[in-house]
């Protein structure tokens, strides 16, 4: 708490904005932008490391957040004032960052993806920045960062091991799948527990449901495309690819924002809804892809392969 209050005492206008920049690079909107734009135009693979880091990740942080319960500094200390603009984001538990694990998840598994040590340098600053901004805006405290910043990049590293190949067997695949979903279904049934219990209340249960149903989408999805639809991500031009992208990201915005008209915005809503995202984001929308967009007559390079590794 003193390194907040040094903090807090030597903010500025111009560093609030600055700062407040800097941690937009976590916001889980950027990240799944990012995912999108990857795998439907750049590279699949990429897609599949990084979306699976975000959502473990996301996961257990997510978790943890409503099984331990730690207040925001300002609530734990009165007097401490973060910067206001900052706080309207911070709508769940402290500990740990959220916005930073999704910022780690991104540009740890960025880091991890490329050999140039100038790109590793400029990526994993990137996660130190956002860590730190979640500092200086006085809504984490010094353990809530590390502690986030810790979980993801352990989880960058196992899921590198995992995809060490550019192709994956279809057990495999299969298995990763399911161990996300499993995980999931218990994130979910803890959340419940917790609920019915009265130990919390349901806004502070939204995320990790959103999290949830997100993950199980993704998850399924990704086995889906990769042994059955398999599309390709090249197009006849680059006209042809942006504007694949913006179809798809209206999809997404027309499932994240029409859903709620159609199903509310439950806790149980909230679960289906995020679950029919991704699975517009990597089933249903690649469907439309591999029909509309991709070139005829190239030769995809299977992910899952038939042969176990």
């Amino acid at each position: 708490m003193e390194l907040l209050k040094i903090i807090e005492d030597i903010r500025t206008p111009f560093l609030d904005f600055l700062v407040g920049l800097i941690t937009r690079f976590g916001e889980e909107e950027l990240i799944i932008a990012v995912i999108c734009i990857a795998y439907w135009s750049i590279n699949k693979m990429f897609a599949y490391k990084t979306g699976t880091i975000f959502f473990l990740a996301g996961l257990t942080v997510q978790g943890a957040k409503i099984i331990f319960r730690v207040p925001r500094p300002w609530v734990l200390y009165p007097t401490f004032n973060p910067v206001e603009s900052a706080m309207e984001r911070a709508t769940g538990y402290s500990f740990p960052s959220g916005h930073t694990q999704a910022g780690a998840s991104l540009f740890g598994s960025l880091g991890a993806q490329f050999k140039q040590v100038y790109l590793k340098v400029i990526f994993f600053t990137m996660v130190v920045l956002i860590a730190f901004s979640r500092i200086y805006l006085g809504v984490h405290t010094l353990l809530d960062v590390v502690v986030s910043v810790a979980l993801t990049l352990v989880v960058v590293f196992i899921v590198y091991k995992l995809f060490s190949d550019d192709t994956l067997s279809k057990r495999r695949l299969l298995a990763i799948s399911l161990f996300i979903i499993i995980y999931a279904a218990v994130a979910i049934t803890n959340a419940f527990i917790l609920y019915f219990n009265d130990a919390i209340i349901q806004t502070k249960v939204n995320d990790i449901m959103k999290a949830s149903g997100a993950a199980v989408g993704f998850a399924l999805a990704m086995y889906i495309e990769s042994v059955y639809i398999r599309f390709s991500v090249k197009t006849k031009n680059i006209g042809m690819q942006i504007l694949k992208v913006v179809i798809g990201i209206i999809g997404v915005g027309a499932f994240l924002e029409g859903l709620k008209y159609v199903i509310g915005t439950s806790m149980v809503a909230d679960t289906v809804r995020y679950f029919l995202v991704m699975m517009w984001v990597m089933a249903i929308y690649p469907l439309i892809i591999k029909r509309f967009f991709s070139v005829p007559d190239v030769p995809e390079k299977d992910i899952a392969k038939s042969e176990v590794n």
